[in-house]
């Protein structure tokens, strides 16, 4: 099949799919020259486990209020490189980082950087929803206690309810608060934990295949509740389900044995890209 036809099949299931409507976007600096200034740049990544190194010369630049998808084929370094933006591979004996991260013109892997606070400003949803054996209300009041966000209990509930409110889950659960969090559905227990996410305030929130455990329902939900967050934040997910990389965010980049092979503007990366791989790999050839 040559090119132009399969990039102009793609580019029909594409168009097809129904997108949440953003609200207002928050303002974003620019530079000099106009461009909107990256919340996140990303300049010449290596990651090692152990000898093993699985994250080759990553540069890339994440700009603010975006939805960024991360595509590829499984064990393609994606996961991996969603957890350096948090330094969440700290944990992990034997990890090692050359290159640099910075947030906001600031170098998250400094030497005078305390991870702890990385991974408030960055917050982090995985791909299997993990809420607390606690109640609704102290799933979501755990880190603003922990991190001393709060002055009062009024100023306690106020923020749980502005996170529940956020995560678009408040009307469903607002007369339950104090029963356990296990007792939702799998879906509101996601939805659940990106309210936990923003209740301290991220800057950024990295995503970890929210939705690949959930039903169409429960996916759709979590898909709209993206598309709307990112008039707050800067989001980054990654995701093996290319339609839903096309339908909530607004750059992709794809991986490959380790290595970014490209990343653009989402209509293009499916429908026009750069690269013979990543056509290959949209247009479902591998992978």
């Amino acid at each position: 099949m040559q090119r132009r036809e399969s990039t102009a099949i793609f580019a029909d299931v594409v168009t097809a799919i129904p997108r949440a409507h953003p609200r207002e976007t928050a303002a974003v600096p620019h530079d000099s020259t106009g461009a909107p200034t990256p919340k996140i740049e990303v300049a010449g990544l290596n990651f090692y486990y152990g000898p093993r190194r699985v994250l080759d010369g990553i540069t890339v630049k994440i700009r603010p209020n975006e939805v960024t998808a991360l595509i590829g084929p499984s064990g393609c370094g994606k996961s991996t490189f969603l957890r350096t933006l948090n330094r969440m591979n700290d944990i992990v004996p034997g990890a090692r980082v050359e290159g640099s991260v910075t947030i906001d013109g600031r170098d998250i892997y400094a030497a005078s950087v305390d991870a702890v606070d990385v991974r408030r400003r960055v917050g982090m949803v995985f791909q299997k929803s993990n809420p607390f054996p606690k109640s609704i209300f102290d799933n979501i009041a755990y880190g603003l206690r922990i991190n001393r966000l709060v002055r009062s209990r009024e100023d306690l509930t106020g923020r749980v309810e502005a996170s529940l409110q956020a995560a678009a889950l408040w009307d469903e659960v607002k007369d339950r608060l104090h029963t356990s969090a296990l007792a939702l559905s799998g879906g509101q227990q996601q939805r659940l934990c990106i309210a936990r996410a923003l209740a301290v305030e991220p800057e950024v929130v990295l995503m970890d295949e929210p939705a690949s455990a959930l039903d169409p329902i429960a996916t759709q939900r979590i898909e709209e509740l993206i598309y709307q967050l990112k008039s707050r934040y800067t989001i980054v997910i990654v995701t093996h389900n290319m339609q839903q990389a096309a339908r909530v965010s607004d750059v992709t980049a794809f991986f490959w044995l380790g290595k970014l092979i490209e990343c653009g503007r989402t209509d293009k990366i499916f429908t026009n890209p750069t690269e013979k791989l990543t056509e290959d790999y949209v247009t479902g050839r591998f992978g």
